[in-house]
């Protein structure tokens, strides 16, 4: 969850500020230790610590200095993903909240971190309560960010959770015409119309109550689509099996194989849901190729015998 990008980001903004008191020299040895405990050394208690330090010192410099909050913000996004590394991902809305007292005054980019962060984990109820309230705060509709923040809620909190009313009053309401442009708005109202048919075609029966003791595989509405892919595949099989010439270019099956699947699943490799499908292919692929080149491979020793 570290990001090097991400993190140093405050740093360098800070760079083009005015002429540096002793207090604020301090603040950025502060966040640069904090930044080197974090990405180079990979201590994330210590690099926590010393955001906390930081944090504090910076409750007795002057408030009036513009450099407070920018350095209240850097020191905060890498405790965070402090807190993320250390797995104690659950405190860090109540951590943000500890500096910033207020949710209404939270920076739009931490906003975006902890909505990320909780998506990641698989908790997304535990912002929306916060990102509704900071979202309808006037204050920051003009802030910069405030649309990314308003994306962020719809996919990763209100869809996730099935809150259809709920994201079609944020989209036309008065934050989604402030967050979005109209064919945002329209591209918006297609992904929960989307999700929502996804709900319907779903099987209820085929869902696996969460105190069950055996995890439960996802639904996919793709299984009949899997049975025509087999089909096909053997189709081929049964080609190669009867063509003894080797007339059927082994190039074209690989080729119409890899094209079946992307036409008809249009998977995505890296989900685990994949691997169920992907296997079948690869064993479908291994049987017709024993069949072509097994006469060759059985041949060979005989030949090497006589």
């Amino acid at each position: 969850m570290s990001s090097c990008s991400t993190s140093l980001a405050p740093a360098r903004s800070l760079s083009y500020s005015p002429p540096l008191t002793s207090s604020v020299t301090q603040m950025f040895i502060m966040l640069d230790s904090a930044a080197e405990q974090l990405m180079v050394h990979k201590d994330f208690q210590v690099a926590f610590d010393t955001c906390e330090r930081g944090l504090e010192s910076l409750a007795n410099m002057d408030q009036e200095d513009s450099r407070c909050g920018e350095f209240k913000a850097a020191f905060c996004i890498l405790g965070i993903q402090a807190l993320a590394e250390l797995n104690q991902w659950h405190g860090v809305l109540s951590w943000v909240l500890q500096q910033y007292e207020h949710l209404e005054k939270i920076p739009a980019k931490i906003m975006q971190m902890c909505i990320l962060l909780y998506s990641k984990v698989g908790e997304p109820a535990a912002m929306q309560e916060a990102a509704r309230v900071w979202l309808h705060c006037p204050f920051n509709s003009r802030a910069t960010g405030f649309g990314t923040v308003a994306e962020l809620y719809l996919l990763h909190v209100l869809v996730p959770l099935g809150l259809r009313d709920e994201a079609l009053e944020l989209i036309g309401g008065e934050v989604g015409s402030s967050a979005f442009t109209e064919d945002q708005r329209q591209m918006a109202l297609d992904v929960v119309e989307e999700k929502e048919r996804e709900n319907r075609e779903s099987p209820p029966n085929l869902r696996i109550s969460p105190d069950s003791g055996t995890a439960a595989h996802p639904v996919s509405t793709e299984g009949a689509v899997i049975h025509r892919l087999e089909a096909t595949l053997r189709f081929f099989y049964r080609k190669l099996l009867l063509s003894g010439s080797g007339s059927f270019s082994l190039r074209r099956v690989f080729l119409a194989a890899v094209l079946l699947y992307m036409l008809f699943l249009r998977l995505d490799p890296a989900l685990p849901s994949s691997f169920m499908w992907i296997s079948k292919l690869l064993q479908l692929l291994k049987q017709m190729w024993r069949t072509m080149f097994a006469p060759y491979h059985q041949a060979l020793p005989q030949s090497k015998g006589l």
